[in-house]
């Protein structure tokens, strides 16, 4: 009598074990805002994405999640009749990476800058390490093509830079300058709904973050963020001045001879914490990093 309810408890941890990778696919209702002609944002799970669309096809900058990418391609494919294809992933914590998002699979042009593919186990010099058993469960790939500094394209009568950055959230910064439009995509460097996210680990460093953040404030520059509404330089600014302002806090009880515990305990970010405390770094995080930064110097 006990075999058959062996195999009962082995059939509902199967079921369970596909109903969870199943779950990882779920398609997105994607929704989107038209910058332009020629320009959409596409808000996702896993952020923002820029989109250039025109005659030439269309280019996806961002972090695009897998369930958003069968509700993107059907958009796109009503916004250019070219079938070409180019996607620019940027980098995010290789541990909630959804590799190149399944655009692969669907013909695209897929790149990322180096030192981010290395992390999730391309760009290597020799065969590739074996996939990552996320990547397997969401059935999609790491990005194939890789950039050291800059990839540029000329499309939809837009001129299109990505650039590497000095290293701030990680070595693997870069931002997006779309040139007509006079619109910027910041990556990590400007999450829109939390602290910053300085990772010493993959090479970030406070002042590196900064100075990305110094050139885009100009009120003038359309900005999207990697969440959240598109919006200008003024918010860059005041991202900016938050961080310079607690930064200069913790300095100050630092040279007082505080201990890190001391100075997260004075919550030096407190007035800043409605605003960008609820993200993925918490504000106790972000004082954190600051001292590590700073005792580091």
């Amino acid at each position: 009598m006990g075999k058959p309810a062996k195999r009962s408890h082995a059939s509902f941890f199967l079921w369970c074990a596909l109903a969870c990778a199943c779950s990882l696919h779920a398609d997105e209702n994607v929704t989107f805002t038209q910058i332009s002609q020629t320009l959409l944002v596409f808000a996702t799970s896993g952020g923002n994405v820029v989109a250039s669309v025109g005659p030439d096809g269309a280019l996806l900058v961002g972090t695009p999640s897998v369930g958003s990418t069968p509700a993107i391609a059907e958009i796109l494919a009503q916004h250019t009749k070219s079938s070409a294809r180019y996607v620019v992933i940027f980098p995010n914590d290789p541990a909630n990476s959804e590799g190149d998002a399944g655009w692969g699979r669907r013909g695209a042009f897929v790149a990322m800058q180096e030192n981010a593919l290395q992390r999730i186990g391309g760009n290597r010099m020799g065969a590739p390490t074996p996939l990552p058993q996320r990547f397997r469960q969401f059935g999609v790939d790491r990005p194939r093509i890789a950039f050291s500094e800059v990839i540029a394209f000329d499309l939809n009568g837009e001129a299109i830079h990505i650039v590497r950055q000095s290293p701030g959230s990680s070595n693997a910064d870069a931002i997006a300058h779309f040139h007509v439009a006079n619109l910027v995509y910041l990556g990590n460097v400007f999450p829109g709904n939390s602290y910053p996210e300085i990772d010493r680990s993959h090479g970030g460093a406070l002042d590196g973050l900064i100075k990305t953040l110094d050139g885009w404030t100009d009120p003038h520059f359309r900005v999207v963020p990697q969440y959240g509404k598109s919006t200008n330089g003024t918010a860059v600014k005041a991202y900016r001045d938050m961080i310079t302002t607690v930064r200069d806090r913790v300095q100050h009880m630092i040279q007082e001879h505080k201990s890190e515990a001391e100075i997260v305990a004075a919550h030096p970010s407190k007035e800043f914490d409605a605003k960008y405390g609820r993200g993925r770094i918490h504000p106790d995080a972000f004082v954190r990093q600051l001292y590590q930064a700073l005792i580091a110097r």
